[in-house]
Formats: structure tokens, C-alpha cells, sequence
């Protein structure tokens, strides 16, 4: 690697590309060494399907069939739309980053990865008549046709400081969602799933961690960049907000979730309240960053205090719209 810039410099994205692609090279190999396959077909209960309506002449898909809880539906449903929506991913980071090297070879693995985990939930959510299958794949259709765009495309620190976060927000919801599902099989598909997140998170965590070794101030401002204006990547599809609050107010995932298992382990990790030698902008970006935890604990403790009374709404709330 060449002789690394001066802290307070800002490198552009093909600089940036170039000397970090070591790092993507050695955590990917990392990666490979940890990851071991996995197979969606022993995952799904397939002795509990049966043929649906239509060209088969099977049982048409009734609420009553579904034993999950509302808060575990809405789950599968945001989790599997957003893994369905790999395609756009794919291609809006290849635009990023491109397709060769180290980079590319990172790409096209966590591509497959995360396409295993879309197919191994629609499986199950198929063979367990969970939710209706009709209004899944009108959502999965609106949602691919929507495509994707990632909130910061045109800052590689600022994405790879995002996708930490979203991984390992993924992957405690994933979690989460399983416990709460009271399904045996739905809470192995949805661990072992998590297992996938768990390491996609350590590639960008330890990705961002090495610039911000090499580039303090530069990195430190795009973290505080995504932290604060952090969305889940589902967050445009329709009905995210209020599928998002069941998931909420079972605790499966919320403001405090958010803050308590994804951010303060992040942060310190990357030991961002101890960083020393940060210029002023890299100081007021800590600072930035201090100050959104800090409203998005006070939020989550207030939300909390409401949870009975939301419960209490949501248990007359459909989990999906009308078919």
C-alpha cells in the first residue's frame, strides 16, 4: 500500500477504492474462512405444506392458518421484501465499487449469501401458510419495481459505515424475530440466517475501522453522516411504517434496540468516544454522533413507557392489506 495521506486529507472514492482494496482482500479471505455452506432445503418445514389455489386445484391461503404472531408476520415480511430486493443492491454498489479485484470477488459473495437468505424465507413462509401469498408476491413485485437507490452512493466511508450498522441491525432482528416466533423451525431458519449477518457485519465494521485508522477526521464525519440519517433499506416499500410498528412494540426491534444492541456496540468497538487526535470537523462530527445517541436513547425510553397502550392498538391491526 502507498504512503498513507495526512489524517486531515479528504480522499476521493477511486483513492479510496484503491487503498483500501488490501483490507477488502484480507477480510474477505477472513470471510471465507469463517462462512461454512448451508442449505435452505433442510431449513423449511416442507411436511407441513400443501398446494395453494389456482392451476393446481389446491387450498386457498386463510388467516387462520397462519399460528405466528402479527409482530413476527410483519417481521418476515419487511425482512424478506428487503432481502428480495437484492438485485438492486447488487447493482447499485457494483456501480460503487465495481466488479473487479477484491471488491468484486467481496461483491458477488455477499450477493450469493444474501440471495440463499431470501429463498430459504420464502420457503418457509410458503410451506407454513404464515401470511398470504398473494399479497406477498404483489409486494415483492412493487418492491423490485421500485428499485433502490443507497443513501449515501456517493460517499464509500459514509455506505460502508451504513451497511455496518444495517447488517448488524439485520442481524438482531433476524434473531429476535425467530425467538419471538414460538416456531421451532422459524427460529432456526431466522439463527442461522443471522449467522450470515453477523459476518457481513464484521467485514464492514473491520472495513470502516481501517479507515478510520487511515483517515480519522474523513471517517469519523461519514460515520456520524450515517448514523444519524439511518434508515433500514426496506424503508420505502409500501406499509413499512406500520409494519415497522408492530415490530416496534413487541420489542423485536425499536429505538432502544437500535440504540442499546446496535449502535453502542459499534461505537464502542471502533472506540469512537476515545478517538484522539481529531481536527475540528472530525471533533464536531463526534460530537454530532454523541448527541443523536443520546435523544435516540431519551426516545426509546418514551416509547417504552407507551408500549402497553400501543399493544393494546395493535392487536385489532391487519398485519397485511387486503389481497
Amino acid at each position: 500500500m502507498s504512503e498513507h495521506p495526512a489524517a486531515t486529507d479528504t480522499l476521493e472514492p477511486q483513492d479510496l477504492l484503491r487503498e483500501l482494496e488490501p483490507v477488502v482482500e484480507r477480510l474477505l479471505s477472513r470471510h471465507l474462512n469463517h462462512a461454512t455452506d448451508w442449505f435452505p432445503h433442510q431449513y423449511v418445514p416442507w411436511g407441513r405444506g400443501r398446494d395453494f389455489e389456482g392451476p393446481l386445484g389446491g387450498e386457498p391461503w386463510d388467516e387462520s392458518q397462519s399460528s405466528l404472531p402479527l409482530p413476527v408476520r410483519s417481521a418476515l415480511l419487511v425482512g424478506l421484501l428487503t432481502e428480495d430486493n437484492l438485485p438492486s443492491y447488487h447493482h447499485a454498489v457494483a456501480q460503487e465499487l465495481g466488479q473487479d479485484g477484491a471488491w468484486g470477488a467481496w461483491l458477488n459473495r455477499w450477493t450469493a449469501e444474501e440471495d440463499r437468505h431470501a429463498t430459504a424465507m420464502r420457503a418457509y413462509v410458503h410451506a407454513s401458510r404464515c401470511m398470504d401469498p398473494l399479497v406477498l408476491e404483489r409486494s415483492r413485485m412493487a418492491q423490485l419495481s421500485r428499485g433502490f437507490t443507497p443513501h449515501h452512493h456517493e460517499d464509500l466511508l459514509a455506505n460502508a459505515a451504513y451497511l455496518m450498522v444495517q447488517e448488524l441491525g439485520t442481524r438482531v432482528t433476524h434473531r429476535n424475530t425467530g425467538r419471538h416466533s414460538g416456531d421451532p423451525a422459524c427460529d432456526q431458519l431466522l439463527s442461522r440466517i443471522a449467522v450470515d449477518e453477523n459476518l457481513h457485519m464484521l467485514f464492514y465494521r473491520d472495513l470502516f475501522a481501517a479507515a478510520l485508522e487511515r483517515w480519522p477526521d474523513q471517517a469519523m464525519c461519514a460515520l456520524a453522516e450515517a448514523v444519524t440519517s439511518f434508515r433500514m433499506p426496506g424503508a420505502e416499500m409500501a406499509g413499512f411504517r406500520r409494519l415497522t410498528m408492530h415490530v416496534a412494540v413487541a420489542g423485536i426491534y425499536d429505538q432502544q434496540v437500535h440504540h442499546g444492541e446496535v449502535l453502542q456496540p459499534l461505537l464502542r468497538h471502533l472506540r469512537v468516544w476515545q478517538w484522539p487526535g481529531l481536527s475540528a470537523p472530525g471533533e464536531a462530527a463526534r460530537d454530532r454522533i454523541a448527541r443523536y445517541v443520546r435523544d435516540l436513547g431519551e426516545a426509546g425510553a418514551r416509547f417504552d413507557e407507551r408500549r402497553s397502550h400501543l399493544m393494546a392498538r395493535q392487536a385489532v391491526s391487519p398485519v397485511l392489506p387486503a389481497s
